[in-house]
Parts: C-alpha cells; structure tokens; sequence
C-alpha cells in the first residue's frame, strides 16, 4: 500500500502510517489522504493489528495540514474544496470511529490539519519541539463542526475558543497543561514509549479494548445518538469469550495471557 508520500507498515500487532512528505513538513495532498484512507482500511480489516500509529516522517512535523502548492491544482474552486474536506472528512471519522485504539506519535509541529488529525486519535504523545495550533482564522478557511467537537471535547470549550479564535501556536508544555496530549518525551525517547504503550495495549485482550473504545465514542456523542444496547452487547460478548477464561486463568496461574480476540 505504500507510497512515496505515505508508507505503511505492520509491526507485529501495530499499524503504522507515516506521512511521508518531510520538505513540505508533511502537508497532505489529496493524492496522500486518499492513500491514508486506505492503509486505516487494511489495518481494520487485518485481525492481526491491534491498535494504530499514525507520524510524520522527518523529525520537524507531525502533520502541517494541507499542502499549499496544491491548492491551485487541489482547491481552485469551490466544488474541489468540498471534494479536497469531505476525503480529509473520511481519513478524521475512520480513525476517530476506528474500533481499534489509535496514538498520534508527535514530533515537531502539529498544526491545522494534522491537530485535527491528532484530535482524532485515541492518545497523543509529543516531543518538547512539538508545537501545536490551529490557524484557520488567519487564513480564512471554514473549520467543520465533527472537529471543533473533538478538540471541545478534549481540552474543554474555553480552550478550544482559544486555541481556535486566536489561531496561536502554543508549546508542548502549555498543550499538555490543556490536556491536549497525554504526554511529553525527550526526541530519543518518544518513538520507544509510542510503541511500548501501543505492544501494551495489542496485548491486552482486544474484545475489551473494542467495548471500551465503542464506548467512549458513545460518551461523546447526543444522548439520542448513543446505542447504548450494542455498548452492554459488547460488554457482554466479553464475558461470553474464551478470552475471559485465558485472562482468569492466566491471572491464576501467574503467567502472562494470550488473548485471540475471541
């Protein structure tokens, strides 16, 4: 599935997708969500991954949001706009609905498009360089209502009003006192934490890692949207798997369990 500007990769029971436009410190051409989408589908589908972690390439961003040298091949008009978001659209709610936990690894700068793209995740660790913003207002771009939700539900209104009124830029220090990410790590460090807390949650027993995040996304949604049937229907099937009997009996027996997902 890889491509010059995004690379997948499967390691073990973790999925990675790497922006992979460094120059440019990693802003996204249509060419490039269209790969992501893809790649996030082959993840979901492959039993063998567990959970997925999204970076950029280069060591300077994390995501910067659109690639403005497309903009004229990309969003001259206003029917390409409404094509160019409604994939950027797709990418953010596959990852945000993913039933599989998904990280943001951070490095470098996390602005516009790729704050939303981190938002989207499930957990978010950064480096000390990491900076983070989202400039719509200074550019004058309409930001749609499933983002702005996110962030709100993340660090609160009164910070999402900040973050997006003003359109600053703020370090890794004030984000995590916003509880934007989860945490901050030297450079050297980020990558090894990344994805020892991604192998720690792969070897967990995934039906119950599913339930939780199915009901997290619940949490956050209007009271009439919530299916909260399916939420106690998935709690259920997890005292219904041999999963359940491996996690006692390995508790029991004092040895590490070997869940299947089953």
């Amino acid at each position: 599935m890889s491509t010059e500007k995004m690379i997948a990769r499967k390691e073990g029971m973790i999925g990675r997708i790497i922006f992979n436009n460094p120059e440019r410190h990693n802003a996204v051409s249509l060419a490039m969500w269209q790969s992501a989408s893809e790649m996030l589908t082959d993840f979901l589908e492959d039993d063998e991954v567990r959970v997925i972690v999204l970076s950029g390439a280069g060591g300077k961003a994390f995501v910067s949001g659109a690639d403005i040298s497309k903009f004229d091949s990309e969003r001259a008009t206003y029917e390409a706009v409404l094509e160019y978001n409604a994939k950027t659209a797709e990418v953010y709610g596959g990852i945000y609905n993913a039933p599989k936990p998904t990280i943001a690894l951070i490095q470098g700068h996390c602005v516009g498009g790729g704050l939303g793209l981190a938002v989207a995740c499930d957990l978010r660790y950064c480096t000390e360089r990491s900076k983070f913003g989202l400039p719509a207002a200074k550019l004058g771009l309409g930001y749609p209502y499933a983002g702005l939700k996110r962030l709100s539900d993340i660090v609160g209104p009164a910070y999402a009003k900040e973050i997006t009124y003003t359109g600053r830029i703020y370090n890794s220090a004030v984000a995590k006192d916003m509880r934007l990410i989860n945490d901050i790590l030297p450079d050297e460090e980020l990558e090894a934490h990344v994805l020892a807390t991604a192998e720690t949650i792969a070897n967990n027993a995934p039906l119950t890692v599913g339930a939780m995040k199915n009901i997290y996304t619940n949490v956050f949604l209007d009271p009439d949207q919530r299916d909260l049937e399916n939420c106690q229907a998935m709690v259920d099937r997890c005292f219904a798997s041999d999963d359940y009997i491996e996690g006692r009996t390995a508790f029991m027996e004092k040895r590490p369990p070997q869940f299947k997902g089953r």
